[in-house]
């Protein structure tokens, strides 16, 4: 976890991990509070742990076993250590599932909580991937954040994916603080995230908040910063800035406290820290904007460099997501800007293929940009969406600039960061239960025995490949680089085992004219061109690598001291002025009481310099192309080979019986859909009705369901998630022509919850868990032709999932809309097994409607309205919409798989608030809600603000939905006006805002002068026509009141902010 450099010295202290065992850093594991202060080697998330161990009451973390989040901090605990309230902090450990955050709710809301440490903050740790659970509590938190204690959760960007292994996934926390009212900063390096855990925890006294960092690699990285903030250090900040934060002025908005608190913290500590930092040219044509860790890094070093070149490019890090000061962000952005990128990730590689998807930061940006009156010529802005498994390096960053900077840019920019040419870069290659898998950790040290170096480990895991394998990068520089992504071109690169030659692309990642160590036991020279794989001989010819063989074999001494043999070998070769008694200082103990200078001298014989032939450079290269080009994480430890994995297997149903008998034994559990992480109901159809008439083009119907004895409860604005089953006639006609049997068994792990194992028939799993008849993305064509045994076949399926196919591949989702029993059907050599099928398919994702009643007026039954989906494809079929199909065709009493979602659109805390609500077409549903709601409180004799409802749909003989609800409404009083906007049933077009405008007097008075609340639900085109229609009824009532200062478009946030301008729109 951390290497402290020695003063007196100038030596390390190393404290060694055993094999198998977590390690929170490559070089150490123990530390002590004391230790770190001022030049110190450490990782981000012990800077992290040190911060919030110093400042919190009570810790709890969400750490799974090896991510190692909470390491240091329950050994401070156990230790006694103090915090700056001369308290041992508290730290308890806690499972990632359904109802996390309840025990530190509770302890935060107890009636027994001790109220003189109600100004101490609370923590947590947790992964990225632990968020979806923690939502329920984070947003109780935030609702009774008034009486609560500060706060702030330090949130490592790590989830896992049962496809690309371990993913720096930020999506989640950006969504949580936008739906919940959080607030969101990051940190982009070891240096920053010590300095944002402890602004994190300051903001926390303005409201709950989260502080994210990369959790893969910058968190896990070890290196030196050079002024680490001492914990004396931390307290003196801590106490300045809080008793400064108490004293802002009250009059400003939550957001010019951010600021105002920010700006403080900047004085305190001599940094310059911004809500939004711009790097790049001044005059820039093109700016990329962008959240994350690695991305901030790369983004900004990428257009400073090009910048410096005469490029017009420029970045823009986010640094405070939320709140979004659009101030800031638009005053950092230069007026030249012609096109602004927001490179925002969402969840997967589908959700980049799904042009439906925004990623968060869009969203934000383009509001920003759209409502700005900086520019004569307002810039475009693009969502550059990328997956949360996408590696970013200094090459992909400066491909994605090149492809919106020049439009005959190649698709693919090789580029290298100037910082890194006075860098030694080294890269090992090992199997993870080599007894030379720790040399690394060693050498890491030896380079960081001289003060002047910096140096920089990582580790990376992948145990898939070759039984487990772990890749090590080290750099060492006399200056301090910033570079969090893996050695694309290493000076020296050591395998351990050459089965590696034939999976991994090791050579890619050697510069030219670099050395290769290879370890090869029992070394004959007429032997190594069989040993080395053809594509490997090649490319050492090519690339002009200076191949050297390590052999330990010629010494049964040498072959116990594999370990040390390498790391002497290693220092050999890189620093071969150093002499024998130079290294004996560094402490390097031998196995067999072996003099190490023995062991030196003895190198000449195990170290060979290979002269590679020249024909090597004739050698296939065929095999090239299946090599692994990188190595995906997947573990932060070795893989454990003494646990057996269970086989999977197809299975009859007597295997299945008997888990049902003997339910203790085989630890059988009766759940609903265990496989997903949400909590379901059961519920059953009530009431199924087209709403439309059946001559009319629109299916669009109402469904209720009865939920019985469900348990299922849901609040006013919610979404009904529907977790729809494929067509059982398409699923039956599939498992026919596919040649499967219906009822056999399979045993998987669940797919969202691999500690989950289901048993289903095959005809189940296709009906229930695989999106068997929905669009493919790319990686399945990819991986189906691993499967095709016909050439052209293979070639085709190989073609339309690289970059050469995008353009069939579009044509092929998007007008064709093929699915992937079209595919199956088109390419019947490549004819995967049950198994296989199950691993490629994507599995079936819930859809989610707004909800169209209120459980206080219909305590025993939700009500959805909704539009089927259907199109002709170019070969004639209709086809439908997965879930609208589903949800359509279902008859009274038919049972369905049900849960709830959270939303923006909730109610005023005031009855007697005006609502102003304008729904278009379906959007109208959660307007139903709020109006039964309002007529039950009215009905009951409480007093109830004014409703403005406006609604849009195309003709009004069709599509007039609810509207004799509406009228009743009207009539009952409970509607004070009804607007609505037929566009179709006349000869020049009405729309929504049309109606707005025509009432605008009505609008100043319920929003302006009564202080209402704006909700617009439905699709994303009328925002812009909608909102300045609200604009002039602000210019209006500022100038009825006779005030003139007053700017619309920012009053339009503070009122989003207030929660009284909500959009839910798609």
């Amino acid at each position: 976890m951390q290497l402290k450099q020695q003063e007196e010295s100038g030596g390390v202290a190393l404290v060694t991990t055993p094999v198998g065992v977590a390690k929170a850093s490559p070089l150490a594991k123990k530390v002590a509070f004391s230790d770190i202060s001022g030049p110190t080697y450490v990782t981000s998330q012990l800077l992290v742990q040190q911060t919030a161990y110093k400042l919190s009451d009570k810790i709890f973390s969400f750490s799974p076993e090896t991510f190692d989040l909470d390491t240091a901090v329950k050994e401070w605990s156990q230790a006694g250590e103090k915090n700056i309230h001369g308290e041992t902090t508290t730290v308890l450990p806690l499972q990632t599932r359904i109802g996390a955050g309840a025990l530190a709710l509770g302890y935060i809301f107890s009636k027994d909580f001790d109220l003189s440490k109600r100004h101490i903050p609370q923590s947590l740790l947790a992964p990225s991937l632990s968020l979806r659970h923690l939502r329920t509590a984070l947003d109780q938190l935030s609702l009774l954040y008034g009486v609560s204690s500060p706060f702030v959760a330090h949130i490592a960007a790590a989830d896992y994916s049962a496809h690309d292994g371990l993913v720096a996934e930020y999506e989640s926390a950006l969504q949580s603080a936008e739906d919940l009212g959080l607030g969101l900063v990051s940190s982009s390096s070891a240096y920053e995230a010590q300095h944002m855990s402890l602004f994190a925890t300051l903001l926390a006294t303005l409201l709950p908040s989260l502080h994210i960092y990369d959790g893969l690699r910058t968190a896990r990285e070890t290196v030196r910063v050079v002024d680490a903030l001492s914990e004396s250090s931390i307290a003196d900040i801590y106490n300045k800035i809080s008793q400064q934060a108490a004293s802002l002025n009250k009059r400003l908005d939550t957001a010019g406290k951010v600021v105002e608190l920010l700006r403080s913290f900047n004085d305190e500590i001599g940094t310059s820290y911004a809500p939004f930092e711009y790097h790049g040219h001044e005059e820039a044509d093109v700016v990329l904007v962008v959240f994350g860790s690695t991305e901030s890094q790369l983004a900004k070093q990428v257009v400073n460099t090009l910048a410096a070149e005469g490029n017009k490019v420029g970045a823009v890090n986010v640094r405070i997501y939320r709140p979004f000061v659009e101030e800031a962000f638009l005053a950092v952005l230069p007026e030249s800007v012609k096109q602004i990128a927001v490179l925002g990730q969402v969840r997967d590689v589908v959700s980049v293929e799904d042009a439906s998807v925004q990623s968060a930061l869009y969203s934000d940006v383009l509001t920003a940009v759209s409502f700005a009156d900086k520019w004569s010529n307002e810039p475009t802005v693009v969502d550059v969406k990328y997956a949360a498994s996408a590696v970013h390096t200094p090459s992909s960053i400066a491909s994605i600039i090149s492809g919106l900077s020049s439009k005959n840019a190649e698709s693919e920019v090789s580029f290298s960061l100037s910082s890194l040419e006075e860098v030694q870069q080294y890269t090992f290659w090992d199997v993870d239960n080599s007894v030379a898998v720790e040399a690394p950790s060693a050498l890491g040290a030896f380079l960081a025995h001289e003060s002047s170096n910096n140096v920089y480990v990582h580790d990376v895991y992948d145990n898939l490949v070759q039984g487990g394998i772990v890749r090590t990068d080290i750099r060492s520089s006399k200056k301090s680089v910033e570079a969090p992504f893996a050695v694309e071109e290493a000076d020296i690169t050591y395998v351990g085992e050459e089965k590696l030659l034939k999976d991994v692309a090791i050579l890619k990642g050697i510069k030219v004219g670099g050395k290769l160590i290879l370890r090869l036991p029992n070394y004959k020279a007429e032997d190594v061109e069989k040993r080395i794989p053809a594509a490997v001989r090649k490319e050492i010819q090519e690339r002009a690598v200076q191949l050297i063989i390590l052999d330990s074999s010629s010494s049964p001494a040498l072959e116990k001291e594999a370990q040390l043999l390498v790391q002497l070998a290693f220092v050999r070769i890189a620093r071969p002025e150093l002499t024998s008694e130079q290294l004996a200082k560094f402490g390097w103990a031998t196995q067999q009481q072996t003099p190490l200078t023995e062991l030196v001298d003895s190198l000449g014989q195990s170290v060979i310099e290979f002269e590679v032939p020249a024909e090597w450079a004739e050698a296939p290269t065929e095999a090239a192309a299946r090599l692994a080009q990188v190595v995906k994480p997947n573990s932060f430890v070795p893989f454990q080979k003494e646990e057996e994995e269970e086989a999977l297997k197809l299975q009859d149903w007597q295997s299945a019986a008997k888990g049902f008998v003997f339910k203790e034994a085989y630890g059988t559990h009766n759940e609903l859909r265990p496989d997903l992480t949400v909590k379901t109901h059961t519920i059953r159809v009530k009431e199924n009705r087209r709403l439309t008439p059946q001559s009319y083009e629109r299916n669009i119907f109402h469904i209720e369901f009865d939920l019985g004895d469900s348990g299922l409860t849901y609040n006013i604005g919610e979404a009904l998630g529907i977790h729809a089953d494929n067509d059982p006639e398409q699923v039956l006609a599939f498992i026919e022509a596919y040649g499967l049997n219906a009822d056999d068994l399979v045993q998987v792990p669940s797919r969202e919850d691999a500690n989950v194992w289901e048993t289903r028939t095959v005809y189940q799993s296709l009906l229930q868990n695989l999106d068997i008849l929905g669009k493919p993305p790319k990686r399945f064509f990819e991986s189906l032709a691993e499967f095709a045994t016909d050439e052209k076949e293979k070639k085709k399926l190989a073609f339309l999932g690289g970059k050469e196919g995008a353009e069939e591949f579009k044509r092929l989702s998007e007008i064709e809309t093929v699915t992937y029993v079209d595919i199956l059907d088109q390419f019947k050599s490549a004819h995967p097994d049950f198994h296989d099928l199950a691993r490629i398919v994507s599995p079936l994702k819930r859809r989610e409607y707004s909800i169209a009643s209120a459980q206080a007026v219909t305590p025993t039954s939700v009500a959805l309205m909704i539009v089927v989906v259907d199109w002709v494809d170019t070969k004639g079929r209709t086809r439908y919409g997965h879930a609208t199909r589903y949800l359509s065709s279902l008859a009274v009493g038919t049972a369905v798989t049900a849960s709830v979602k959270p939303s923006v659109m909730k109610l005023p805390v005031k009855d007697t608030a005006p609502l102003i609500m304008a729904g278009l077409g379906t959007g109208l549903a959660p307007f139903r809600a709020f109006v039964q709601y309002r007529a039950m409180q009215k009905a009951q004799g409480k007093e109830i603000g004014a409703i403005l409802l406006y609604l849009g749909s195309r003709h009004q003989r069709e599509e007039y939905l609810y509207g004799e609800e509406w009228e009743a409404y009207l009539d009952a009083g409970v509607i004070t006006l009804l607007g609505a906007a037929f566009s179709r049933d006349q000869p020049q077009k009405i729309y929504i805002q049309d109606r707005m405008r025509q009432t605008i007097d009505d609008i100043v008075k319920a929003y302006i002068k009564e202080e209402g609340s704006f909700y617009l639900c439905g699709p994303t085109w009328p925002v812009p026509d909608v909102t300045a229609v609200l604009e002039e009824a602000i210019a209006q009532a500022a100038q009825d009141a006779g005030t003139k200062k007053i700017e619309p478009r920012k009053e339009i946030e503070r009122l989003k902010e207030d929660g009284r301008y909500v959009l839910e729109v798609y």
